[in-house]
């Protein structure tokens, strides 16, 4: 749900929201669904699965951290993953390596895609959505589509492979 009211980039940079983030969209403050056991189940998962030994060499996941997709859109993803360290700065302005979407029941099909063609667009090299209650997804890159039916969510260079049903074993 979007607010009526527009905004420059650089207020909403300096805004902080008591009830949980927004994202912006060409000047409009956009609400996420969040806030269900389930999907915060996942994402908690997630996260710590990256940080669990630092599983994954050479890259570092962030909660809920402003994405800069262009200029004037600024997503917040479920779970960010860039390569390196840790990142300097307030929010992420170069594109992370994979981001991943925790779907919510109220989630739309047209704003989960307009999503993922933002990240896309922005040089995501692998976004993952996730159905929290059947393991089930997607995998996007550039020019691919993968269902994931098996529940193991992949990305390559570096070579990740999260199983679902481990993952919330």
């Amino acid at each position: 749900m979007s607010t009526a009211a527009l905004m420059s980039v650089e207020e909403y940079l300096e805004t902080s929201f008591e009830d949980g983030d927004r994202e912006f969209i060409d000047g409009e403050l956009l609400e996420r669904n969040l806030g269900e056991i389930s999907h915060s189940d996942i994402q908690t998962l997630l996260s710590a699965w990256f940080v669990a030994k630092r599983r994954v060499p050479g890259v570092y996941p962030l909660i809920g951290v402003r994405v800069r997709v262009s200029p004037t859109r600024y997503r917040v993803p479920d779970v960010t993953v860039v390569r390196g360290e840790k990142p300097s700065g307030r929010v992420i302005t170069e594109p992370p390596f994979l981001v991943i979407e925790i779907l919510s029941p109220e989630d739309r099909a047209s704003r989960t895609e307009e999503m993922i063609d933002d990240y896309i667009r922005a040089g995501v090299r692998f976004v993952w959505v996730i159905d929290p209650e059947t393991g089930k997804g997607h995998i996007y890159t550039q020019d691919r589509r993968i269902a994931v039916e098996d529940g193991v969510f992949r990305a390559e260079d570096p070579q990740i492979e999260v199983h679902f049903a481990e993952l919330a074993a």
